[in-house]
């Protein structure tokens, strides 16, 4: 006898028409599926307290949920994807409603800090940053129990940010649970900077903060077009754990007639069997992803991303969670068009090295 929730969702899987209009006021990606149902859940974070240029992405969950029911869901690689089962969790509005409010008080004092610090409301600027640490470690407190308790439910989880400060806790969720894992970064910035603008979970020292887990055993980055001495220091002082593939290095090897193919190869091997996929959507090309916060001419296009993570699977290494970032809506659709299908994809090639779906050519763990 089937309990009632397996019952509802082989009475959805049989209903469900995966050719017909993408419905809006379903799930994401137009899918019938609640999140007890699925095997994969998102949970969207939307957090932008930090960011230090343009703000937006808190939106970001939203404006991709919206743009995903008009993604088509055949995949040429893996049958029936859409059989997997996934869910968005609810956007939480207190989360939002904080991070708007605590946004307002930041940026003025990032601006305070660009202006020179003056003299002038010194005092009150200077206790900004403690206020902003307190409700990033509430906010890290909460995700880490969140995705914890869908961990230990048998799913799979994709933390979809906001900032890329936002995924910390379901990183320290992960290291609670897995001896040791190596995160492969996909960016424009390396985020290796030591409490930047004094925000100790600042965006752009998320990987700085994931190296304090002993679990993380390699950081390897892709995509990279900024960063700055400190973070240079971080990595050659890093004894291998952190390496870094500039993408200017790549393009070089690319213009002498190294396949991205070999290329791959070569950023693969350096990640252990497990592997947490981290993916700020600026390491993408900006034409890609105009409305993000911080992009950098240059990027990967959108095939040789998802040809890297598709290589990382077909290597047999496990991906054991991922988060996207840094999805601003901007001032067109574009923006969570493109980051709706990434999402797709990156939680189906998940999935099939979870063993959860079954790809062409790919035998399962």
């Amino acid at each position: 006898m089937h309990d009632p929730i397996t019952l509802s969702l082989q009475q959805k899987l049989a209903n469900f028409d995966p050719n017909a209009v993408g419905d809006t006021s379903g799930g994401l990606f137009g899918l019938p599926f609640t999140v007890d149902e699925a095997q994969v859940v998102v949970v969207p974070v939307p957090w932008e307290v930090t960011v230090s240029y343009r703000a937006g992405t808190a939106q970001g969950p939203a404006a991709i949920a919206e743009a995903s029911a008009q993604v088509d869901l055949y995949d040429p690689d893996i049958a029936d994807a859409w059989k997997l089962g996934l869910a968005m969790d609810e956007i939480n509005a207190e989360w939002e409603a904080e991070s708007k409010q605590l946004r307002e008080s930041a940026e003025e004092y990032i601006n305070w800090l660009e202006d020179g610090q003056p003299q002038a409301n010194a005092a009150s600027h200077q206790t900004i940053p403690a206020k902003v640490t307190e409700r990033g470690k509430a906010l890290l407190e909460w995700l880490k129990v969140k995705t914890g308790q869908y961990l230990d439910a048998g799913k799979a989880v994709v933390v979809l940010g906001g900032d890329h400060s936002t995924p910390l806790g379901y990183m320290h969720a992960l290291a609670e649970r897995h001896e040791e894992f190596g995160i492969l970064q996909i960016d424009a910035h390396c985020d290796l900077r030591v409490a930047y603008e004094g925000f100790q979970y600042s965006h752009a020292s998320i990987m700085y903060n994931a190296l304090q887990l002993p679990q993380v055993k390699k950081l390897v980055q892709v995509g990279i077009r900024d960063l700055c001495q400190q973070e240079a220091d971080v990595i050659a002082q890093s004894g291998g754990r952190v390496v870094m593939f500039h993408h200017r290095f790549l393009r070089d090897e690319m213009y002498g007639k190294k396949s991205w193919k070999k290329q791959c190869s070569k950023i693969i091997a350096q990640l252990p069997q497990k592997v947490y996929l981290s993916f700020d959507i600026d390491g993408l090309d900006p034409k890609l992803c105009p409305g993000t916060g911080t992009p950098v001419p240059g990027g990967l296009e959108f095939e040789e991303a998802l040809y890297l993570i598709r290589a990382v699977v077909r290597s047999g290494r496990q991906i054991i969670g991922c988060d996207l970032n840094e999805v601003a809506p901007g001032d067109t659709d574009w923006n969570g068009n493109v980051g709706a299908r990434l999402l797709y994809q990156m939680i189906n090639w998940m999935a099939v090295s979870q063993g959860r779906l079954t790809a062409n050519g790919i035998t399962t763990v």
